[in-house]
């Protein structure tokens, strides 16, 4: 089950779609695809290139869910054994979907698993997964070392320094632009905090998984560029919901005796 949550990304979401179809030939799969109150045309231009597919699903929500929210919603129906979250401003390359599949039945105890990211140029977009959520990471981030030294593996720990994301390795979190989990575990887990609106879901879902004996990893044989930031635009809005969200993640997963 293929889960998109759209948001003012027409043209790059149309993209996205035709993307999934095109190589993803050798699995049988779903669309499950939300719109979150697009003021862009988004929701008629994907029922009018799609709505006869019976492979795909389409919800127009009444209001903005957040990402959080309206994946939930989307979870609830899926039929699928795989959920897999993917973004809208993502373009799926070589079967990359297929080969995420593969990877999964190949390490079925990580339980959490993404790919490689790329830029349109074809340049890495590191912003795949990042290391674990530390105190010591929002520290440096708070007192803007990782901004000075934003390759450096002890004031930017959670960037994984020069690694070009070329190779399989176990990581804190799998980001939720291309995130593939068991429905049985999604269920398990109850799915994304809607607490977290946007930013930081997938972080709160992946320590929570760590915490059952998950093992979140990534692997380069799939790979999708990811455009990154499309339905943000807004630079201000967008650093008040992340640091809403590093708040809430504090708040949940570290005691005070932390502090």
């Amino acid at each position: 089950s293929i889960i998109v949550v759209s948001y003012n990304t027409r043209e790059m979401m149309l993209e996205c779609l035709r993307s999934i179809i095109a190589e993803t030939t050798q699995v049988e799969y779903e669309v499950l695809f939300i719109d979150n109150c697009s003021t862009d045309g988004s929701f008629d231009a994907v029922h009018d290139e799609f709505g006869d597919d019976s492979r795909f699903h389409l919800v127009l929500a009444d209001e903005n869910l957040g990402f959080a929210g309206a994946n939930n919603v989307l979870a609830e129906s899926a039929k699928g054994k795989y959920l897999l979250l993917l973004n809208p401003d993502t373009v799926v390359l070589d079967r990359a979907i297929e080969e995420l599949l593969d990877f999964a039945e190949e390490n079925p105890k990580n339980g959490i698993w993404g790919g490689r990211t790329v830029f349109a140029d074809g340049s890495l977009n590191p912003g795949n997964c990042w290391a674990p959520y530390t105190v010591w990471s929002e520290v440096c981030a708070a007192v803007g070392l990782r901004a000075a030294f934003p390759r450096s593996k002890f004031f930017h720990p959670r960037a994984y320094g020069t690694w070009q994301r070329d190779s399989v390795r176990e990581v804190g979190v799998v980001t939720g632009c291309f995130f593939l989990i068991k429905g049985d575990d999604w269920r398990l887990l109850g799915g994304f905090d809607p607490e977290f609106f946007m930013y930081g879901e997938e972080t709160d879902l992946c320590m929570r998984g760590i915490k059952q004996g998950m093992k979140p990893i990534v692997t380069p044989t799939a790979t999708i560029i990811h455009h990154g930031g499309a339905s943000e635009k807004i630079h201000e809005e967008k650093m008040v919901r992340l640091l809403d969200a590093q708040v809430r993640l504090f708040r949940r997963h570290f005691s005070k005796v932390t502090f």
